[in-house]
């Protein structure tokens, strides 16, 4: 394990489109910093990571005028069309720093309250199995199967989690995972890319507080967690 390194990697292509926003919902204001900010420095602020690679957009303004941008432990790769290529591109970043059997983190942009519990808790619970594992919730809610506005049925809740974010897997397979994938529309996470492999990632359970920012009332939420969390 000495010999392990911890790498994290953050998606940060994407627009946001359901915030209607002026800028992608990373660069939107959270408790006095914006959203990516809050991400970035409660990664680090783990010390755990050799380096955290960030994908950004070729043509984001936003992402040089921060600070965190020039911090000694953060990468900035390219970022992708969807977010399997920006993984991917943040993967290929460090290939020259990675050896295979390295540790990925891969972390949502937008899940600004993530606590070092967590990432602590993630990498105890997956650092000596083989394929690795995410952060997930149980569903405490019934889930309806729907099909044009009709309801089908009703699934059993006992076998549904929704997955969180980080996603730890080993730099080496979750690489090749990914370039094999390129392009399937199926792959919405890393586990996915595993899953097409026929691996079985596990599941770590998380806190209900790690929410990810995708609706404008998700700010407010966001905030009144950071002030409650005491990690």
């Amino acid at each position: 394990m000495d010999s392990v390194k911890f790498w994290a990697v953050v998606p940060a292509a994407g627009v946001g489109k359901r915030m209607n926003a002026d800028r992608p919902k990373q660069y939107l204001e959270l408790a006095g910093k914006t959203v990516i900010e809050h991400t970035l420095y409660r990664l680090l602020s783990a010390g755990v990571f050799e380096a955290v690679a960030v994908a950004i957009s070729i043509e984001d303004p936003y992402w040089p005028e921060l600070e965190v941008s020039a911090h000694d432990k953060v990468i900035t790769a390219a970022g992708g069309k969807e977010r399997a290529d920006s993984v991917l591109s943040a993967l290929k970043s460090i290939r020259d720093l990675a050896s295979d059997n390295d540790w990925i983190l891969v972390h949502d942009a937008a899940r600004p309250c993530i606590t070092s519990t967590d990432i602590h808790f993630l990498i105890d619970s997956l650092a000596d199995d083989a394929v690795g594992g995410i952060l997930a919730l149980s569903s405490h809610d019934t889930l309806k199967n729907v099909q044009s506005g009709s309801i089908l049925g009703t699934l059993d809740r006992s076998h549904i989690w929704r997955a969180l974010t980080p996603q730890m897997f080993r730099y080496g397979s979750l690489k090749l995972a990914l370039e094999i994938a390129e392009g399937n529309p199926a792959i919405t996470d890393e586990a996915s890319a595993l899953e097409l492999q026929g691996l079985q990632p596990k599941i770590v359970e998380g806190r209900p507080d790690n929410i990810k920012i995708t609706r404008p009332e998700d700010l407010a939420l966001a905030q009144f967690y950071m002030e409650h969390q005491h990690d």
